[in-house]
């Protein structure tokens, strides 16, 4: 566990390299990754702060961006959907989030 939030940006960034596609769709803006969605979402988890907050952050910290590769600063909202987004794709079908019989007979 690290302290530093520029370490934990860039290896969040490493991370969602692995593991999510840089965009969402093929028409997709493309102005930023799901990759970085993803690396500020988790900058806002660890700092402990709201969407709009996170954004202050990475505006008043160039060292952040840089390590992002931002060229501009996303806005809240467009972090608030991306989550949605994000936990969506992570979320288990429908049809396997009910309990197992066993469990239900346990009730």
């Amino acid at each position: 566990m690290t302290k530093s939030p520029r370490a934990l940006v860039q290896e969040a960034l490493r991370v969602a390299r692995e593991a999510i596609p840089a965009y969402s769709g093929k028409f997709s803006r493309k102005d930023f990754t799901q990759q970085q969605h993803f690396a500020i979402l988790v900058l806002k988890s660890f700092l402990k702060t709201d969407y709009r907050g996170v954004v202050q952050i990475l505006k008043d910290f160039s060292e952040l961006r840089q390590d992002l590769g931002l060229k501009k600063t996303p806005h809240y909202s467009t972090l608030c959907k991306a989550e949605q987004r994000l936990l969506k794709k992570g979320r288990p079908s429908s049809s396997s989030s009910s309990p197992p019989s066993a469990l239900k007979n346990a009730a």
